[in-house]
């Protein structure tokens, strides 16, 4: 498959929400950045995966890191997506957080953040997929932020929510 740009379109049909997964470097620092790539593994054990660009400047931090959070955003937080999917110098500036359980930076206003053992990695051609075993999760009762086709979106409800299959 040599179009990636087709690919990549055909990939963003597909909903997802949005995430900031954080951690701190060897210095203590906060580290963060915006992710699409997120989704549930076990419930036993509670695992949750994502995947992060092999050419991204933060690889290294990530891999060495014992845990990590991934901060799932609402509704109200695109500002906050823009600013950790570019490159800026401190992107912690002016953010509110506070160290987790795991002692990672969660967010302030997340609709839900899953505080993960940095348990597992997996090649994934350009991306290394992370595999998290949850230690400590929180969830508020806050619209989600989604994105489709390279756009913000937020949830539009259609009718009563139903189960769906195992």
């Amino acid at each position: 498959m040599s179009d990636h740009r087709s690919f990549r379109s055909a990939l963003g049909r597909f909903v997802t929400g949005v995430t900031i997964v954080t951690t701190l470097d060897e210095a203590g620092r906060p580290v963060g950045l915006t992710a699409n790539s997120f989704n549930s593994v076990s419930l036993d054990p509670p695992m949750v995966l994502w995947s992060l660009a092999r050419k991204s400047q933060n690889l290294a931090v990530f891999e060495r890191s014992r845990h990590y959070a991934v901060n799932i955003l609402a509704s109200d937080q695109q500002a906050l997506s823009d600013r950790f999917a570019r490159p800026v110098e401190d992107r912690f500036a002016g953010v509110s957080w506070q160290p987790g359980q795991c002692g990672v930076p969660v967010l302030a206003g997340v609709t839900a953040v899953f505080e993960c053992l940095n348990a597992t990695r997996v090649e994934g051609g350009d991306h290394l997929v992370f595999l998290g075993r949850v230690e400590a999760f929180d969830h508020a009762d806050r619209e989600p932020l989604l994105y489709h086709s390279g756009r913000y979106a937020t949830p539009s409800y259609a009718g009563p929510s139903a189960a769906l299959p195992e």
